[in-house]
């Protein structure tokens, strides 16, 4: 990160979208309320996600939906994770495998929502039963 950035809230938003491929609305209120708070938790996401180490990028994407499925996180948030996996190369497919992995562990509910979040991004459709049914 240049010295700039490290001062200027608006050019570190752009930093963090740049490398992240994506900013939450937190960020953006932080970068402006709290900067140095900011700056502290992204420090943290840097060093357990965003710089290289053993694992790639692609697979730390994967973690992170499963992960975040699991705790139940907003709908974009996990969505905004699909999108960079996907601009990665990872597969709907994949990201579909990843996400039914918290099905044992965390149970349909928590599933449902990451199902929910992968669904509206890859546009997934499915059928539709032929016999009276309620929908829900």
């Amino acid at each position: 990160m240049t010295a700039a950035t490290e001062q200027d809230p608006q050019g570190y938003i752009d930093d963090m979208a740049r490398k992240r491929g994506y900013v939450l609305d937190y960020h953006k209120v932080m970068a402006k309320q709290d900067f140095a708070v900011l700056q502290a938790a992204n420090g943290l996401v840097g060093a357990a996600y965003l710089d290289q180490r053993t694992l790639d990028r692609r697979t730390k994407e994967l973690i992170f939906i499963v992960s975040l499925t699991v705790m139940r996180a907003a709908k974009g948030h996990i969505q905004s994770h699909i999108k960079v996996a996907l601009d990665l190369g990872v597969t709907p497919a994949e990201i579909l495998e990843a996400i039914e992995i918290s099905l044992p562990e965390a149970g349909i509910v928590a599933f449902q929502t990451g199902f929910e979040a992968w669904r509206e991004v890859v546009g997934a459709d499915g059928l539709e039963p032929t016999v009276e049914a309620f929908h829900g």
